[in-house]
Formats: structure tokens, sequence, C-alpha cells
């Protein structure tokens, strides 16, 4: 019989579930809780299975032979009977055993893990990227880290810092936009992991790059812009410090100097392009007095922000205005009347950096090229296709 320790009362008892391993009561009487002075045997045995997970140990008990014999014969060592391996292998089965693959990792020095940081995800590049990388990872055995540093410095260092305590084997990382120190990426040369840079790669950290031709694919989009008969183009271009933005801006300024174009200083607007500065950035170009025929952007989204503050202003694409843009995103097939875009080769992109950063893995010794460029293609769409004047 139980009685309520508060009131004393024995026949408005009733059970009220459970509280660390003990059984809880209510008292209906004087509605007060409270709970056994001793953990019911059942809670305590269930606790108990589901704390302990089955170990070699418990194999080399149930069979008895010893430890290494059990781990041996796991790993297919010669000197196991088959007699023996097959009866390791069915008491393996019969206690759901399941090998620590970290601790077995940590012993060969190894995780068998690659980190992945990207800056965002908003632009499918980066996914895209990703899915290349993976193809390649996975087929060699190995599992992928992916985080975010949400184009914040201070979170690509935690991120850094993240996958040098989960002793990753090595790193894929592109920069976010606000990147200027590079000391937490030089930490993984001083304690030998492998780290490669993609697509937004910095000079100060000698690491293999994979990257594509940004001068050239800017030179292409910005000379179909003044074969197309457009004359006043306006560049609307990334932070200063990446070295893309940088390479961007000279493709576009070589191809206004070939053509005898001026390059007009505030027809040139380099910052942090969100969707809000695009957005800024391009009611600024669209309301200039001597406002540009056509405008050539950094990246797919910010071309997209111009094409639609144009068609609220009642500026036509692309008789009064073209647009090109970067990346060829899908929603550039969509607007109207279609964007007309670089597009990169993301999933090689992906492919060459798990590639390279195995083969680092795999020898101390391995060469590889200090760059790889990748080749890009101009997708010409209704944004920018007047009739040529060349």
């Amino acid at each position: 019989m139980i009685k309520c320790v508060k009131c004393e009362q024995v026949d408005s008892i009733m059970k009220a579930g459970y509280v660390r391993g003990r059984q809880r009561y209510l008292c209906k009487s004087c509605n007060y809780y409270f709970t056994h002075s001793e953990k019911d045997p059942s809670i305590l045995s269930l606790q108990k299975r589901k704390r302990h997970q089955t170990t070699i140990i418990d194999i080399a008990r149930s069979l008895g032979v010893s430890n290494s014999t059990v781990s041996r014969a796991l790993h297919d060592h010669a000197d196991i009977s088959p007699e023996t391996r097959q009866a390791v292998l069915e008491k393996v089965t019969q206690l759901d055993y399941q090998p620590n693959q970290l601790a077995y990792n940590l012993v060969k020095s190894r995780t068998n893990t690659i980190g992945l940081i990207a800056p965002e995800f908003q632009n499918p590049f980066f996914p895209n990227v990703i899915i290349g990388a993976h193809e390649i990872l996975t087929q060699a055995g190995y599992n992928l880290t992916i985080m975010q540093s949400n184009e914040s410095y201070q979170v690509e260092v935690s991120n850094a810092k993240a996958m040098l305590a989960n002793r990753i084997d090595g790193l894929i990382i592109s920069l976010t936009q606000e990147t200027n120190n590079f000391e937490h990426l030089n930490v993984f040369a001083k304690r030998g992991i492998p780290l490669i840079l993609f697509n937004r790669v910095c000079k100060q950290v000698d690491v293999p790059k994979v990257v594509v031709n940004d001068f050239e694919a800017s030179f292409q989009a910005v000379e179909h812009l003044i074969l197309n008969g457009y004359e006043r183009i306006a560049h609307l271009g990334g932070p200063l410090n990446l070295l893309v933005s940088q390479e961007r801006l000279r493709g576009y300024k070589a191809a206004m100097e070939k053509y005898g174009k001026t390059i007009e200083s505030h027809m040139i607007i380099q910052g942090m392009l969100t969707q809000q500065k695009a957005r800024i950035y391009g009611q600024y170009l669209l309301d200039l007095a001597d406002r540009p025929d056509a405008i050539f952007a950094v990246n797919d989204s910010s071309a997209i922000e111009i094409m639609l503050m144009a068609k609220e202003k009642g500026i036509s694409i692309p008789d009064e205005l073209g647009v090109v843009g970067f990346s060829d995103n899908p929603e550039s097939v969509y607007i109207g009347p279609g964007l007309t875009t670089v597009r990169q080769p993301t999933l090689e992109m992906g492919r060459t950096t798990a590639d390279w950063i195995l083969q680092l893995i795999d020898s101390d010794d391995a060469e590889l090229p200090e760059k790889k460029i990748l080749k890009t293609e101009l997708i010409v769409r209704g944004s920018s296709a007047r009739k040529k004047v060349f």
C-alpha cells in the first residue's frame, strides 16, 4: 500500500508516470505529487539496457575467447580459423554489435572525414559544388561535413576551429565577402592538414586553388554587350578584397578599352552584394541622368534585381537596357525575357577540389598545380540580344 507522504491518505493515490527511474504518484485528496523512495527495478533494467552498447568484450565473453581473437576475426586476420570467424560473425549479428568507427579511425590517425565550408547556400552555385565534391568523396569512402559561414568572417573562423576540433582529414573552403585575415587557414598548413580553396580564393594562403577564368568570362560578357550595340555599360561588382571581384572588374575594363568605350568611375560600383544592396545600387544606376544602357552584374541575383527594377520604372529590356549576370542560376531562364549570364562548371569544380584533397591526403609528396582554372560559357538570352552593329 502506498501512503501519501503529505496527508497520509491511502485510497486516493494514483500513478503519475516516472521521474529519474522512480514511480511518481498523485494524491487526489491533497493534490500532491511525490515519488517512491526506491527506483523501480524494471525502469532500472530498461535504463541499463539503453545505456549499454555491445562491445568486443561482450562478444569475447559469450564465446569464451580473447578480445584480440574477436578483433582479429572482425578484421579478417589470416591466423583466425574459418570456424572461429563464422562464430564471431554470428554472435555479432545476435548481439547487434556496431563497431566504434571513430575510435578505430583515431587509432589510424584518420577520421575519413573531409570538411567543406561555403559562404552561403542561397545561391545554387555552392550546393552544386558540394554535389560534385560529395560524389567523389563518397566513392572514395569518405564522409563530408558541411558548414556555412553565412558571409561572416567570425563565423568562418569558428567553423574552421570546429573542423579542427573534429579532426577532419582535409578542408575545402570558399571565403566570405568579409575575409581579410587568413591566420585561421594557415593553422591547417602548420598542422599538416590538407587545404584546398575554391571560387573565392586569396593569394595569402599558399595552397592549391580551383577557380574559373573570371577575367576571360567577364571580358566575353562585356564584349557581347558592346557587339549588341550598347555604349554606356556599367559594372555592378563585388567587394574588392575578393580576387574573384578583382578579376571580373579587370575583364570589364579590358573589354571596354579594347572597343574604345569610355570607362566612367561612377558607372562602377563595388560592394557587398546582398539583395538589399543590389536594389540600392541598382536604384542609383537607373536614376542617373545619364543612366547606363547596359549593366554587367557580378552575379545573377543582382542582375535579376536590376531587371525587376527596370520593369518597375518602365525601362524596356533589352531595347533600352541590356543586362548580363554571372552563374546561370535556375531562375535566370524564367525571368522575362531571360537573363544572359555566364555558366560556371560547378560540378566539375566540386569534383576537382575533392580529387585534389584526396591526393594530398594519400601522399605528402602529391604534386598538384598551384591553380586549376576552369572554362566558363556565355549563355545568351533575351536580356541582351539586340541587333548586332558589328
